[in-house]
């Protein structure tokens, strides 16, 4: 191990409702893409990184993700653990319920359902130059549907095919510094009243990520990121 990077907590407690032509029979997290886990791919971000401790917080059928993470051949040493946090445990308290093995320091978290072509090392740097306990990945992610340009006289001027929305979402990729833990609580929503907290007290930054992110959020969501990967046009793989 190098351990030069921090440990990455990665929460796979989901029950993938809205992929349920998927997960009957086994948890969102191990729902293929391109005849991989989707988990397999976020690990992988990581890992081509630098990045080799890994903490799965598992939940729904929590036993199958361990079973896989033992049975994986990763081609480099590797660390991964997966911890269960409970089948209904909020992601606040996962990460709460795994404060003992983050061994006090500095670690990374995400979703196991993210992917992005995202610069973990520049995430690191911006973390580390704002100086606040915690940071979390800012998307822009495009519609699923093709807007009209609509004039007052209601005359169609256009369309613009999936635009960019111009808010920025919690795309995962987070970093916290110790002292986060003690926002968290072990019924805690992290996206809830932890982050809002956060920046409430002027503790929380955002990384703007604009290029490639997405997640497996439905069905559709699979099929294209898989139809991404048998193109050969799977951005978050290098």
């Amino acid at each position: 191990m190098t351990g030069n990077k921090p440990p990455v907590a990665i929460l796979c407690g989901g029950r993938g409702t809205r992929l349920r032509e998927e997960t009957v029979a086994i948890p969102k997290a191990l729902v293929d893409i391109g005849g991989k886990p989707i988990l397999w791919h976020v690990i992988r971000i990581y890992l081509d990184q630098g990045f080799d401790r890994f903490l799965l917080l598992t939940g729904y059928r929590g036993e199958m993700i361990a079973d896989w993470a033992e049975g994986e051949n990763w081609e480099r040493p590797v660390e991964i653990e997966a911890v269960p946090t409970g089948e209904d445990t909020p992601t606040g308290g996962r990460i709460k319920l795994a404060e003992d093995r983050l061994g006090g320091e500095r670690f990374c978290a995400t979703y196991a359902d993210g992917v992005a072509d995202i610069d973990l090392d520049a995430l690191l740097g911006f973390h580390d130059a704002h100086g606040d306990l915690a940071t979390v990945t800012m998307v822009r992610p495009r519609l699923q549907f093709g807007v009209g340009e609509l004039e007052d006289s209601g005359r169609v001027t256009g369309f613009e095919e999936k635009p960019m929305l111009d808010m920025w979402i919690n795309g995962g990729f987070f970093c916290f510094e110790p002292g986060a833990l003690g926002y968290i609580e072990a019924d805690s929503v992290l996206e809830r009243e932890p982050l809002s907290r956060l920046a409430a007290e002027g503790q929380l930054h955002g990384f703007r990520h604009e290029r490639f992110w997405d997640c497996m959020d439905t069905y559709k969501d699979a099929v294209e990121l898989n139809d991404l990967w048998e193109r050969g046009e799977a951005p978050w793989i290098s």
